[in-house]
């Protein structure tokens, strides 16, 4: 069966993850006992789509939190779920948190960058996904009871990019945000202007061959088309450390090596005391690729790099998430 889907990476018209990961899907993983739904709401006068999981043991009446994961380019809200191993789900069910995997416009977000080749209809046509963030934080609140204290955003390459825009630009909404493998872009470090202070945790792998750790133009997977220059990672930290008024000296500490043979080691360096009690936190994966730590190793590694086993992206994240309340 993997064999089959990787096959399938060469006929036209349809996204490479998310097929490879609708395949592994029905090999791997069981659904959680939690209700999954699909839905809709019209922005800007486009239907926008997504996936909600509620947990088994959601109550209305309770005020609870939301995540907001957001996929990478070609991707959408489906491959997100499975790239993360159903994580955030299982994670709901557990401690009572709704997620919602929203559906870029044509498998991508429009997050920033400005001077991308990618020729994607969302950068192209500057397709208003704050906007439509905004008013899914909006309807969640008024249809499930979330509480607007404990708004998150995570995603992942293209939808780690969109994180840090919404923390720009929604940070009267947001409380915390964890990029994984994504920059700021180089035009939205220059207009970023939140109102509020933003938590953030960063999750970058420092040999990510689309997204550079050093900053620069980022690359497509298969060709060298130009997608948009970011910043480094460095950089996009100092921005919100400097921002939140935290700390400027972090305190480092190298995480355990829970998979020897994985090829990777992970350190974390922690910013404190910033504004409202925000932080900021860099978990920096080396010999990690353009993955989700402790996720699905969704292309093979010559092309994507390796999947560090050493940490649960999924719940590093929410750890750090349900620690930060507005």
């Amino acid at each position: 069966m993997i064999k089959e889907v990787f096959r399938s990476l060469i006929k036209p018209g349809l996204s490479a993850l998310t097929k490879v990961m609708a395949g592994i899907n029905m090999i791997f993983f069981p659904a959680p006992s939690g209700n999954d739904q699909r839905a809709s709401l019209i922005h800007d006068n486009l239907e926008r789509t997504y996936h909600i999981h509620i947990p088994s043991l959601y109550d209305n009446s309770l005020k609870v939190p939301l995540v907001i994961a957001l996929h990478g380019r070609g991707g959408n809200g489906e491959s997100m779920i499975l790239i993360t191993r159903k994580g955030f789900d299982k994670m709901a069910d557990r401690d009572g948190f709704i997620v919602i995997y929203p559906d870029g416009i044509e498998l991508n977000w429009n997050d920033g960058r400005s001077d991308e080749e990618g020729n994607d209809r969302a950068h192209r046509e500057n397709i208003d996904d704050v906007g439509f963030i905004s008013a899914l934080i909006n309807s969640m609140i008024e249809d499930y009871n979330i509480d607007p204290k404990r708004v998150y955003v995570t995603g992942i390459s293209n939808g780690a990019i969109m994180s840090y825009r919404l923390a720009c630009e929604l940070s009267d909404k947001l409380t915390a945000i964890a990029p994984v493998d994504g920059n700021i872009p180089f035009k939205l470090a220059d207009e970023c202007k939140p109102l509020n202070a933003v938590s953030v945790l960063a999750i970058n792998n420092i040999n990510d061959p689309l997204v550079p750790y050093e900053g620069g133009e980022i690359y497509g997977h298969f060709h060298k088309v130009k997608l948009g220059r970011v910043l480094s990672v460095n950089e996009s930290l100092r921005f919100w450390v400097n921002r939140n008024k935290c700390t400027p000296v972090p305190v480092v500490t190298e995480e355990p090596d829970r998979d020897p043979n994985d090829g990777t080691r992970v350190t974390r360096s922690e910013f404190f005391n910033g504004d409202n009690g925000t932080e900021v936190i860099l978990y920096a994966v080396e010999g990690g690729g353009h993955t989700w730590p402790g996720g699905v190793q969704y292309l093979p590694a010559l092309i994507i790099g390796k999947t560090s086993r050493d940490i649960d992206a999924n719940e590093v994240i929410w750890e750090f998430f349900k620690k930060h309340s507005r």
